[in-house]
């Protein structure tokens, strides 16, 4: 059976690169059929990504089936996750993020999780000389994620290995970083087509602090403005897409690539509180930068209170 490569919900520039580049590895070097699968539609970024490497969008998928044979990369939390996945055959997981468990496997598995910044560098890593086989496109792809994960090496969650990557595969594509990272940045901060119930669920993911569920929500952009200037409809729409996803509070934070910085909207006291207890901030009206604030997983996440 042919294993289906994906990454999570949502699907960023990582997740939607990353099986691309694993699948390739198991179709062309390891000689498995496989195939790079999205959990949905791709981000603007990610669709960037597409069609400036001339690769075809992955299939979407909704679930998986029983046994299906399965390689899941860029996340290991289950609600990121099919509904079935548990009763697939997970074959391999590859990631870059904390454990968090409620995964089960029909027997030992391969598991890689590294403290880097990118998916996709793991996975060079993991290729080895083999990683020099990669066609133009695929180098592409890695390099995007890359840069898309570290935002061009601002984020906090950048190491000098995804770096030194990251300029290496710039090197044999001939493409100097900051000017293709302007290229991504201008494709992902282009949201003019998107509700705000899309804006809210682009890159978004479900996490519970002592009872309270929250969807955290980031937008990175080069011109925040265009998003914040949406801010009082956004904030209606968080109510609704709150109740109908199942959690009690969706925080928004726009990242604001090149002044590295976060905009947090404030709905209610809620927020306020989040706001406050987490991040030390003070609050005085519907929205609060939080300086220096770039990484959900490295700075959001693990600072959150209620």
């Amino acid at each position: 059976m042919t294993i289906q490569v994906f990454g999570h919900k949502s699907p960023d520039t990582d997740s939607t690169g990353s099986p691309i580049l694993w699948a390739w590895y198991l179709n062309e070097v390891k000689g498995e059929k496989a195939e790079a699968v999205l959990l949905g539609e791709p981000n603007t970024e990610a669709a960037f990504m597409l069609q400036r490497w001339d690769l075809p969008k992955p299939r979407i998928i909704e679930d998986v089936e029983t046994d299906a044979p399965v390689i899941i990369v860029d996340t290991n939390n289950p609600a990121e996750l099919p509904a079935n996945v548990n009763n697939a055959d997970i074959r391999a997981i590859i990631d870059h993020h904390k454990l968090v468990g409620g995964l089960e496997t029909k027997g030992p598995i391969d598991i890689t999780v590294r403290p880097l910044a990118c998916t996709a560098t793991i996975m060079i890593d993991l290729m080895g000389d083999d990683a020099a086989k990669m066609p133009e496109a695929v180098k592409g792809a890695a390099l995007t994620c890359i840069l898309s994960d570290t935002l061009e090496f601002r984020s906090p969650t950048t190491t000098a290995h995804d770096r030194e990557v990251a300029e290496k595969l710039a090197a044999e594509l001939g493409l100097d970083v900051s000017a293709y990272a302007a290229e991504m940045f201008a494709a992902k901060s282009d949201v003019s087509s998107f509700s705000d119930a899309e804006l809210i669920r682009m890159d978004s993911k479900e996490y519970e602090v002592d009872g309270t569920k929250f969807r955290v929500s980031v937008l990175e952009t080069t011109a925040p403005g265009v998003v914040l200037d949406r801010k009082d409809s956004l904030a209606q729409s968080m109510v609704e897409v709150a109740k109908k996803d199942g959690v009690d509070q969706v925080l928004l934070f726009v990242v604001d690539i090149l002044n590295e910085e976060a905009t947090l909207l404030v709905p209610n006291d809620l927020v306020k509180s989040v706001a406050e207890k987490s991040f030390g901030a003070s609050v005085s009206g519907d929205t609060v930068v939080l300086p220096g604030i770039m990484s959900r997983k490295k700075q959001i996440i693990p600072n959150l209170k209620v």
